[in-house]
């Protein structure tokens, strides 16, 4: 592959290609289809991923756009219940409408979304995910279960003396495959897992799964339940009584679900994220700044996901404009969060903080190893 190509991955190298063939065929917007989940199960995330691509896009233009290109916003809802949400992109790529994708979702949507594009325009995909099943070309910068959570259950293993583990999530991919990668880490540190188990999206009633968890006699669950799931899991839990007898620990809960759980029904819950809206850096501190004085007091709650869409457009950025350029210098154009530098190319540069859920908070309680020990 010929340079500037030559030291990039299949995605990077794929994705600026397609960018420069797409500079020839716009000439004064440039297009991002935004995927997010806008009712379902995720749909409590829709109004904070929406603003997140917002600010995103107002700063872009605010230094003068894509190579002097207004950057445009075309959203689409990529909620498990969009029914037309695939004839409504196929579309957009028909008529010539979209120069790129950036896409929030869970990975079975985001298979079928890839599907869909083939190719024909860069695909951003940005919450964390299983870390295999999409196809090399799609730039998936989230957090894989090699960083997020086995670190997470070393952790606890060492810090709270727990053996006996509770797997609970959703029927799809992503929990599953994360579960296998858990179950080996929990055997290898002498842990037992005692239930596996599986529910559909949309899932309201939990109280037999709560009544299953007391009889296991799990000392720990962890939860891989996405979006407003976890909230009627978390009631239930308070309501047998577990709060605090049984831990929890979750890679994909966030400062909305935690909020629609109730203060009361939170104590021994952890989350392992790249991001918290907690995080003290002066990087994170500066985008609160920016994010609340763009928007207002009434602006969404930030979290991981929405704020990963905003990481979304701080890496199609590098990517649009990257040629001959360092990192060091894009940064200073629009800034991620996440990593130390402010440079987000992908997750495996990001930190992965360790919060304990307090009330209605996320603390951070520590910085996780890359790798489990």
């Amino acid at each position: 592959m010929p340079e500037p190509y030559a030291a990039m991955r299949t995605s990077e190298a794929f994705g600026r290609a397609l960018l420069r063939r797409g500079r020839r065929q716009h000439s004064d917007t440039f297009d991002v289809g935004v995927l997010i989940p806008l009712s379902g199960t995720c749909g409590l995330l829709g109004p904070s991923s929406y603003a997140c691509a917002q600010f995103a896009r107002d700063l872009w233009n605010r230094d003068g756009g894509c190579d002097g290109r207004e950057v445009r916003l075309t959203v689409f809802n990529s909620s498990e219940d969009a029914t037309n949400l695939a004839s409504d992109l196929r579309h957009a790529l028909d008529e010539d409408a979209l120069d790129a994708v950036v896409n929030l979702s869970n990975t079975a949507i985001c298979r079928t979304v890839s599907e869909v594009i083939h190719g024909r325009v860069p695909l951003v995909y940005t919450p964390h995910y299983e870390g295999v099943g999409l196809p090399d070309w799609v730039h998936a910068i989230g957090e894989t279960p090699d960083r997020q959570l086995l670190p997470a259950i070393d952790w606890l293993s060492d810090r709270h003396r727990v053996r006996r583990w509770y797997l609970l999530g959703h029927d799809y991919s992503w929990p599953r495959r994360t579960h296998k990668a858990a179950r080996e880490t929990i055997r290898a540190r002498g842990g037992e897992v005692v239930r596996e188990r599986y529910i559909p999206l949309g899932e309201r009633d939990f109280d037999a799964i709560v009544e299953d968890i007391a009889w296991s006699g799990a000392d720990v669950v962890v939860v891989s339940l996405i979006g407003g799931e976890s909230i009627y899991l978390g009631r239930a839990f308070g309501a047998a009584g577990l709060c605090g007898k049984v831990l929890r620990l979750s890679i994909c809960l966030e400062e909305n679900t935690i909020l629609g759980m109730g203060e009361a029904n939170t104590d021994g819950m952890y989350v392992s994220s790249a991001y918290f809206a907690s995080v003290g850096s002066r990087a994170n501190q500066s985008f609160k700044e920016r994010y609340w004085t763009h928007f207002g007091d009434r602006a969404p709650m930030l979290n991981s996901f929405s704020q990963s869409v905003y990481e979304g457009f701080v890496h199609l950025r590098h990517q649009a404009q990257a040629d001959g350029l360092s990192p060091e210098s894009l940064a200073q154009g629009l800034p991620g969060t996440r990593s130390p530098t402010g440079f987000a190319s992908d997750a495996t540069s990001c930190p992965i903080y360790l919060g304990a859920v307090e009330g209605l908070d996320i603390r951070v309680i520590r910085t996780l190893d890359a790798a489990p020990g």
